[in-house]
């Protein structure tokens, strides 16, 4: 592939170039009057030269310092301590290394002065980085994204994602209050960048003062502080675009800040498939992802609803979009806040694909080309309102209710090609839901050496899926009793309603700075019912009800689950540790019409964590839990159901609970006079007993039923990224490997699947003030599906350049360029597809009118490749997307 060989040239040039023009090092030490070390100073050398960056250190324990400075060049070096007077020295560098010792003096009347002559750029105390943005930003930024991606050691994805010295910020907050979620998507992408001041990160974050140090935190919250003059002021902008073929876009964003009021609005109305709204900010109001691992199931439930399936696609042939978020927040009074949002959104989105299926691990082997179309309209609203009341550091009180109402259809068309049949099937769906949840939680300082939480969450839940299939030939045949008819018209009611109530009280006990003692008791609850009717509408309005075949279910489960935790916390030297052991007592109920059957159950579930602490920016840490994880009652209901168009399911009511073994190690590292971030994680997991699907398969057509299943099954993760900055120039080196084996069920047979995928990226990027700035990055992936000894494999090859370049002052110019190479090798077919997209961008300096002209799928691109592996079927998809589109923008600043 030339395009491979010309990223080498270019990541291989760029790192000689950056290579020639080394820094030099610059060490010493920080002293008091008395010699004694000073940790945590700040030391600070602002080059004179503006092609130039700001570098930074801090103190290590014992007083000591590394700063890297560029060749020839002259810097003004502050160094700072809280209570101690600041030291400034103006320093040019040659080609050999420094060395300058300080003695700060004591400043007794620090804390008396009003006028404060000097901001430095950066601050470090601690847990706590402070930068003050109007020293790094140039007043072309127009979002908080680009002012953010000039500070050092902050890095901004596409997403909106932010990392900072390599680690990934989870809560974003404006004047000390969560924007909306804390997501740092809406935040990020939508705050204009001259609202801002300072940015503060935060690590070891954590929403009540008094339990940092007791809750194990690895959140890292950004805390955005506004201008003076736009601390009760409306601001924001406003973009209109319109284009060829009837393209159009409308993105309000306004902001309102004043001490007491905070109100945010943020719009938008496009037909160019510009989602505001993703799967992953879908998590962050279902309490974020890191917490919905804690309950495995609970996150399986969410991304596997109708209404996070369709946020999680991003592939379309066309999509309107109509969203809008609101946000408000009010002081009540000193203590008290009170706070909502309102998101709704409504879109119409169509959908096209092509799949061949690998029909594996059977007697003959054959594939099947599945041809998918679906207009969809999904409409969702949700709102959540909360009220803090915190009326001193001992006390902390807060209540919120949240709701969301969805109401989703599509229309949907299936045509498949396989040995047994040549079929059209149009699917007609209608899914109604509500969700309302209630949350409590009530922190309490009892004493200097406990502390007590009590946290109480109610959650209702009430879905009525219907579904509609018409074909004019029969499906299923000896799984559903079908009527002959000239179009078979097949409807399935469904309705399912949980109550779900979940208390926890814990107490916090301090025995010393050393040791810490835990102590829990809780109860989970959950009630639902669960019925559905499967029957076939005939002419003259009868009805062929399939109950008569053991189909439908009225099925109730109950399920309380009651604990008792111990866990004890203690530090030797830089390691804490805390192993840990809950005690659980199972209990429920499953009822079918007028058969009911009771069980129960205790186990007990160890736990152990540790953190190796070696400094601030070096840390390794390891988890280790047995969990058990009950079924959900779609599992458990035990009549048959129609899962789709070929597949038939039945429950069982004596399935019992998964057991297995999960492990994670992570290690972060970040040096700033290297220059340098390391992340490696892995993370490993043991089945010792799932719940497990049996198959019987004839042609594309399955009959599906579970059981319990106690062969071990493994699953094991590596991942590391390594990011490196020379001078002007970045560089990242990224690799994933996953391993996964699992035993299917097909047939009256079983054996051992395994799959094993590896990806690996390399890449650079470029931070010049002066000049244009490109991203290449370059990823290779493999994957390897091995089952009945009959081996899949599939490689692709992905070129990505990225061009962002200010020029004459008011003009910026953005592009992006992908290239894939897609290799079925099993089937020895090659498939290449490439996207890019441009803008110009042009708003004179103190104008608050912008143009911008936009162009996306530049070539014209109509489809992607990839494919997937399951229990029997290994697929290699194409998925169609939208055509080019070129836009016309004009934005106003607020």
């Amino acid at each position: 592939m030339k395009k491979n060989s010309l990223i080498s040239i270019l990541l291989i040039g760029s790192f000689f170039f950056c290579s020639y023009s080394q820094q030099v090092t610059f060490i010493g030490n920080v002293k008091d009057t008395l010699h004694n070390p000073l940790p945590y100073a700040n030391i600070l050398a602002i080059p004179q030269a503006d092609d130039q960056d700001v570098k930074f250190a801090i103190t290590e324990n014992d007083g000591t310092y590394k700063l890297g400075l560029a060749k020839n060049q002259t810097y003004e070096l502050t160094v700072s301590y809280l209570g101690y007077k600041p030291q400034k020295v103006t320093i040019t560098t040659t080609d050999q290394d420094l060395t300058k010792n300080f003695i700060l003096k004591e400043n007794p009347d620090q804390l008396d002065e009003v006028n404060i002559k000097y901001t430095p750029p950066i601050t470090v105390k601690e847990d706590t980085i402070t930068y003050d943005v109007t020293k790094f930003v140039t007043g072309e930024e127009r979002k908080l994204r680009d002012a953010l991606k000039k500070l050092p050691g902050v890095e901004v994805d596409r997403e909106g994602n932010v990392m900072v010295n390599g680690k990934k910020v989870t809560k974003v907050l404006v004047e000390n209050k969560t924007f909306f979620t804390g997501n740092s998507k809406l935040a990020v992408n939508n705050i204009p960048a001259d609202a801002v001041e300072k940015v503060e990160v935060l690590d070891n974050y954590n929403e009540v003062a008094m339990l940092k140090g007791l809750q194990d935190s690895e959140d890292m919250a950004m805390n955005i502080l506004l201008k003076e003059d736009k601390k009760k002021f409306v601001f924001g902008d406003i973009e209109v675009g319109a284009g060829i073929k009837k393209r159009y876009l409308l993105h309000p964003n306004l902001f309102y800040y004043s001490p007491r009021t905070n109100v945010n609005f943020i719009g938008d109305l496009n037909n160019q498939g510009i989602k505001s709204f993703s799967f992953s900010d879908y998590l962050e109001f279902e309490g974020g992802f890191g917490k919905l691992l804690d309950d495995v199931g609970s996150y399986f439930s969410l991304f596997n609803s109708d209404f996070a399936q369709y946020l999680n696609n991003q592939d379309f042939t066309a999509n309107i979009n109509q969203f809008g978020a609101l946000n408000i927040r009010q002081s009540v009074s000193k203590h008290t806040d009170i706070s909502g949002y309102l998101i709704s959104s409504n879109s119409k989105t169509q959908t096209a694909s092509n799949t061949l299926n690998a029909y594996q691990n059977i007697a003959d082997p054959f594939t099947e080309n599945r041809t998918v179309t679906n207009t969809i309209n999904n409409f969702f609203t949700v709102g959540k309102v909360t009220v803090d009341y915190d009326p001193s550091y001992k006390e902390d009180f807060a209540y919120n209710a949240f709701v969301k109402v969805t109401n989703n259809d599509s229309h949907g068309f299936v045509n498949t090609i396989n040995p047994d049949q040549n079929n059209s099937i149009t699917t007609l769906t209608d899914v109604t839901a509500l969700n309302l949840k209630q949350n409590i939680t009530y922190s309490r300082k009892l004493s200097k050496a406990h502390t007590a939480t009590l946290e109480a969450t109610y959650n209702f839940q009430n879905d009525k899926p219907i579904t509609e299939w018409l074909t004019n030939q029969q499906i299923l045949q000896g799984l559903i009793p079908l009527e002959d008819a000239d179009v078979y018209n097949i409807l399935q009611t469904k309705k399912s309603a949980s109550h779900n109530f979940n208390a926890i009280i814990k107490d916090y006990w301090v025995i010393n700075n050393f040791n810490h003692l835990y102590t829990s008791v809780g109860i989970n609850t959950s009630f639902n019912d669960f019925y559905n009717e499967d029957l076939q509408l005939l002419n003259y309005g009868r009805i062929n009800n399939f109950s008569s075949a053991g189909f439908g279910n009225d099925f109730g489960y109950s399920y309380i689950d009651s604990y008792l935790g111990l866990e004890y916390k203690f530090q030797i030297g830089i390691a804490t540790f805390k192993p840990a052991v809950f005690y659980h007592g199972y209990l429920w109920r499953t009822q079918q019409f007028e058969d009911s059957e009771t069980f129960s159950k205790n186990l007990l579930l160890p736990q152990f964590t540790t953190k190796v602490e070696f400094n601030n920016s070096e840390k390794l840490n390891f988890k280790y839990k047995l969990n058990a994880r009950f079924p959900g009652i779609n599992q458990l209901a035990n009549n048959f159901i129609l899962s789709n168009f070929n597949s038939v399911y039945k429950g069982n009511n004596q399935l019992e609970n998964q057991l297995y073994h999960s492990a994670t190690l992570s290690y972060y590292k970040f040096s700033l006079f290297k220059n340098l971030n390391l992340n490696f994680n892995t993370s490993f997991n043991k089945r010792v007993k799932s719940i497990k699907t049996v198959s019987e398969l004839n042609g594309i057509e399955s009959f599906n039923t579970a059981i319990m299943f106690d062969q071990p099954e493994h699953n094991w993760m590596l991942s590391g990224r390594v990011s490196k900055k020379i001078n002007k120039i970045r560089y990242n080196l990224s690799s994933r490997f996953s391993y996964n084996d699992f035993y299917q069920i097909l047939n009256n047979e079983t054996n051992l699947n395994v799959s094993k995928s590896i990806a690996s990226t390399i890449g650079a990027e470029t931070s010049f003030k002066n000049h244009p700035n490109f991203e290449i990055n370059y990823t290779k992936d493999f994957n390897n599906y091995k089952a009945l000894n009959n081996v899949s494999k599939f490689e692709n090859d992905q070129l990505e350049v990225i061009l962002e370049y200010d020029f004459l002052k008011d003009f910026i110019f953005k592009a992006d360029y992908t290239y894939n190479n897609y290799n079925n090798k099993s089937l020895d077919t090659k498939t290449t597809f490439d996207t890019a997209n441009a803008s110009l961008f042009y708003q004179k300096e103190d104008s608050p009118w912008g143009f911008e002209v936009n162009a996306t799928n530049l070539f014209d691109t109509r489809f992607k490749q990839q494919n997937s592996f399951n229990a029997f079927v290994i697929s290699d998809s194409r998925t169609f997307i939208l055509p080019r589109i070129v836009m016309f923008k004009v934005s106003y600043k607020l």
